[in-house]
């Protein structure tokens, strides 16, 4: 039986990429087992898809804010529907185990259900005029057409968050998948038009995103563009995109769990072993630092190092594993030479620190102490399951040791002291906070986003994401029958 040959949806149809170039998708768990043939696309495919979204866009944006609500709320139907059948399809495309990649599909059914909610919002805001007989206040528009370029960590949650804020808010988009996941972002396609996006209105381009990425980016008729990945690559689409264009950037981060002297360590333990190898240290809010109280470092090192031994890694449709692969052998080379760097920097690697012998991207759950803040593993972010241990002298030191870093997307403190609790939301430079709890688990109504390299001011999910893909327009109307100046002295208003 031959391998199947995925297509690109360009003005409500699936077609061919212009040069009829294809590349494949392997299995990280099996690289030997290839899961089908997909689209290189080209700025010649880009520009179809574009075109195809600014001539739907009109009547989208002329289609009241309630409908295309509703078809949300189908979408989120349909995913629940084929919650399953994505979440095998998600864990045998990149890796990650069942459990994950179904709260994976959760998520973008919360996010379809929400956004199809603020189609019955979309709020504006009235306000008082300085002037008398004159009304005041404003209303959301649609930006025109946008680009979601998308992660392969969480292939559907994350279009998802884009997609469905962008639709509501009346844009049409393209989408631009990451090329380690394109049949879960084809599904996500195929269940929007099954739940009524008309033709245009949604367009995926596969294809590299040297070529598709950066077109889309710097295309005229591209009115925003929304980035979740790497931070270098988000610099480059900074500079594609170019002065009068909305780019919203998550671009990862070196995330901290601090735990202090009072906390419960054994709720800490659960809170780090997630944060830190839950989807194999493969998301942005991944627990890639923790600092530890100088009172508890020693007894919680060892409390770390014996679970991360028992951790099963393994293929993430077994029911028995608790950790999968790498997503390909680039992310497996770029953890070997982290771990390198760590050795040869002086840290102490306890625990991991190989490969298994077998066939896929697999690496052991790894664990360095003795680690110095200034270190490339404290500094850098490694996108695996490399967890460095820190110590710190007290509250102050470990803000300090957090807060050192470029990025600032999540951070966590475990502590039952209500002061420290407190400090820590207001000293923490970073966009969000967990008190008690790791540093991953955001949910869909609130916003996600980070500060410093972490992104650059947009936030997506919840409010926010309306606010990124939507313009605030401020209206005035005038009752009074005649021409009233404002900003003139106060004899001449009336």
């Amino acid at each position: 039986m031959g391998l199947t040959t995925y297509k690109m949806l360009i003005n409500g149809k699936w077609v061919s990429g212009s040069t009829g170039e294809t590349f494949s998708r392997v299995n990280p768990a099996n690289p030997r087992e290839v899961l089908g043939k997909f689209q290189k696309g080209n700025k010649e495919d880009v520009d179809r898809a574009v075109d195809a979204a600014q001539d739907a866009f009109e009547n989208w944006r002329l289609t009241p804010p309630p409908a295309r609500g509703k078809i949300l709320l189908k979408f989120s139907y349909l995913l629940e529907q084929e919650k399953e059948k994505l979440a095998r399809t998600m864990t045998a495309e990149m890796g990650k185990v069942l459990k994950e990649t179904r709260g994976d599909v959760q998520e973008a059914i919360d996010a379809a259900e929400y956004m199809a909610g603020e189609g019955r919002r979309l709020f504006g805001r009235t306000t008082t005029s300085e002037l008398r007989n004159k009304f005041a206040m404003t209303v959301r528009e649609p930006l025109g057409v946008v680009a979601a370029i998308t992660p392969w960590n969480f292939p559907i949650a994350i279009p998802a968050w884009k997609i469905t804020a962008a639709l509501v808010c009346g844009n049409t988009v393209v989408m631009k998948p990451s090329s380690d996941t394109p049949i879960c972002a084809t599904r996500f396609m195929e269940l929007l038009e099954m739940a009524g996006a008309p033709k245009g209105v949604v367009n995926m381009v596969t294809g590299p995103g040297g070529t598709v990425g950066s077109r889309l980016a710097s295309h005229k008729k591209v009115r925003a563009v929304s980035f979740t990945g790497h931070r270098d690559t988000g610099a480059e689409i900074m500079k594609s995109a170019g002065v009068g264009k909305r780019v919203g950037m998550e671009m990862g981060s070196k995330n901290v769990t601090i735990v202090m002297d009072d906390a419960d360590l054994k709720l800490a333990l659960d809170g780090v072993i997630w944060g830190a190898f839950g989807t194999t240290g493969q998301r942005c809010t991944a627990s890639s630092r923790v600092v530890v109280h100088k009172k508890v470092r020693q007894k919680f090192e060892r409390m770390l190092v014996e679970r991360s031994k028992k951790i099963a890694v393994g293929d993430g449709l077994e029911k028995k594993t608790e950790m999968g692969p790498l997503v390909n052998e680039a992310a497996r080379e770029k953890v070997k030479s982290y771990v390198e760097i760590g050795k040869k920097e002086g840290a102490r690697l306890v625990s991991g620190g190989s490969a298994p012998k077998r066939d896929g991207w697999f690496y052991r759950p790894t664990i360095f102490t003795d680690a110095e803040s200034d270190m490339r593993i404290c500094q850098e972010e490694i996108f695996g399951p490399v967890l460095s241990v820190i110590e710190a002298k007290d509250f102050e030191d470990a803000v300090d040791i957090s807060n050192g870093v470029d990025y600032g997307l999540s951070s966590s403190i475990y502590t039952n002291r209500v002061q420290d609790t407190m400090r820590a939301i207001r000293d923490l430079q970073f966009g969000i906070t967990y008190i008690n709890s790791p540093t991953i688990g955001a949910e869909v109504h609130l916003p996600f986003g980070g500060s410093k390299s972490s992104g650059n001011g947009w936030k997506e999910v919840g409010w926010t994401g309306v606010q990124f893909f939507s313009e605030e327009k401020s209206v005035f109307v005038d009752y009074s029958g005649k021409l009233q100046k404002a900003q003139i002295d106060t004899d001449e208003k009336g």
